[in-house]
């Protein structure tokens, strides 16, 4: 072979090794993101007997069909609580308990492309907010006259913040919320790839908009927590690394009075109930009895 030829060859093999390179470069983030938005939906089975929850279903603004337990309280008011990014109604199940133990009323639902109610995607609080208000105007339609607050964990707490029109409720409670979905996605790449996975954020934030239609300028809760008008707690874990203390001070400078602030000591991105019990339901239960008594 000659020189010239040897020469082809090597650049055509160089060629080819580039390209696979950028086809690997890109298919990894398109990838990640796949599995970020992707829905998580299964069977949940009946509800555990200790609390009376009877099944609901009932159409959502965001266009699906949503699933899941209410159960009436006392005539004290109603919490309506939203679990976190692919989870469903059970993981709020120990709140649901304590809750309705002090005579309120309770309903859980799984947002869409979760549990048992429909969507074909995960949009990070997007369509999520839209379920809340459908579930909020369900709730007040069950028990009329009564005030209400929500239990917003992570995805469920963003889906609370980020409607066009703020939340019709009376208390509102946020876990660990991210302030913005590059923020989030961020912190989440970095905890599984490292430095890599921080640089890859803005090749997975700019799909945002081509396959979920979704402009992210919408997905800022830090912004859109600025016209909330209930009363809010916000929840955080100390050594939390997908939702940082910072990430959730950011969060509590930007809302509005009144409000409070617990970080969880020791808590990383978990379950603060089953983390803190005692403390958190003290917390809880203070909170809507100081500012569901006055709406109510």
């Amino acid at each position: 072979m000659s020189l010239r030829s040897r020469w082809r060859s090597w650049i055509k093999v160089a060629a080819l090794s580039v390209l696979a390179g950028i086809v690997a470069v890109l298919a990894v983030p398109y990838h990640l993101a796949t599995l970020l938005a992707q829905p998580l939906q299964h069977p949940i089975g009946p509800p555990p007997e200790h609390i009376p929850l009877a099944s609901i279903e009932f159409p959502s603004k965001s266009g699906h069909l949503l699933r899941g337990w209410f159960a009436r309280g006392s005539g004290r008011g109603g919490v309506l609580l939203l679990h976190g990014v692919r989870s469903d109604r059970r993981s709020m199940l120990s709140r649901a308990g304590f809750l309705h133990g002090d005579g309120y009323s309770v309903m859980l639902i799984d947002l869409q492309a979760h549990g048992e109610s429909e969507g074909e995607w995960i949009t990070f609080g997007h369509l999520e907010s839209l379920d809340a208000a459908s579930a909020v105007a369900l709730f007040r339609q069950q028990i009329p006259n009564e005030p209400i607050g929500v239990i917003g964990t992570s995805l469920g707490g963003a889906a609370c913040v980020l409607g066009e029109e703020p939340l019709d409720v009376d208390a509102l409670i946020l876990e660990a919320v991210y302030p913005d979905v590059g923020t989030a996605i961020r912190n989440r790449l970095g905890l599984r790839l490292g430095a890599p996975g921080v640089w890859m954020e803005p090749v997975l934030t700019v799909q945002i908009k081509p396959r979920l239609g979704i402009d992210e300028s919408s997905l800022r809760p830090v912004e859109s927590i600025t016209g909330i008008r209930a009363p809010v707690l916000i929840v955080a874990g100390e050594k939390d690394r997908r939702t940082t203390i910072e990430d959730s001070r950011r969060l509590f400078r930007a809302a509005p009075e009144p409000k409070e602030f617990w970080a969880v000591p020791g808590a990383a991105h978990v379950d603060f109930h089953r983390f803190s019990p005692a403390e958190y339901e003290a917390r809880v239960l203070g909170f809507l009895l100081s500012h569901m008594r006055q709406a109510g």
